[in-house]
């Protein structure tokens, strides 16, 4: 991997319920001192983040939908995935239903991926398996589940389950998919050697909250021999 173009693949997010708008604002610091290729934020400050990266065409904004629990009908799905994408939004993060696909409901599994999927017009559709909660058969499942229904990405979790992705699982989901689509790890990408490893197990995008972001970003432009971004001071600038 190029460290000093480690930005390229990760999607530095706000997603969990306990971020606050001056960590909407910090992510979007990071992603454009960084040049990295996404900014994940929840819902509220979408509309938000895509305005203030509208001339940052490096970086895309995803909208995440029906997180983190992915239960949500199929039909709330396609409303929120419509939505996002007509704010602005150019992928979709998308929890697919695990409560179905661990009831062996396959078929509801698949359409309410490909309803998401043709909702999105062509935009770029990850699936979230959240795989802590899965066997390795139903990870496999799963994986093959989302590539029948057209998803551009398996990804692993939203990164609030109890247990993290390793290397083991990435490689699981590579043989079981070989190369139908992309693989996106998040949940426990908490420094840059874990990030490593999952990239040489297969991985191609790393989920990374903002909390733990710049240390990692730091690290690989150290080891790269890069210089550092002057950190800009962060205003909270967003409103719900």
């Amino acid at each position: 991997m190029d460290l000093a173009r480690i930005g390229r693949v990760v999607d530095v997010s706000t997603v969990r319920t306990d971020n606050t708008f001056r960590e909407v604002d910090q992510m979007i610091w990071v992603v454009k001192a960084y040049h990295c290729i996404c900014a994940s934020p929840m819902p509220f400050a979408t509309k938000y983040v895509v305005e203030q990266l509208k001339d940052v065409p490096d970086t895309v904004v995803t909208g995440v939908v029906s997180f983190p629990a992915g239960a949500e009908t199929t039909a709330a799905k396609i409303r929120s995935a419509r939505e996002l994408v007509a704010m602005g939004c150019r992928e979709l993060d998308m929890v697919i239903n695990v409560s179905a696909l661990k009831s062996g409901n396959f078929g509801y599994v698949r359409d309410d991926i490909r309803a998401v999927v043709e909702a999105a017009q062509g935009v770029p559709v990850k699936t979230i398996l959240e795989i802590c909660y899965l066997t390795d058969e139903e990870i496999r499942r799963g994986s093959l589940l989302a590539v029948e229904a057209g998803a551009a990405f398996i990804k692993t979790g939203t990164g609030w389950g109890p247990k993290p992705t390793t290397a083991e699982t990435v490689r699981l989901i590579r043989s079981t998919i070989g190369s139908a689509a992309k693989i996106k790890s998040a949940g426990g990408v908490q420094n840059l050697d874990i990030l490593l490893s999952l990239w040489a197990a297969g991985c191609d995008r790393f989920g990374v909250g903002v909390r733990t972001a710049v240390s990692i970003f730091e690290d690989a432009y150290r080891r790269a021999g890069c210089p550092l971004p002057v950190q800009e001071s962060v205003t909270s600038a967003v409103t719900a």
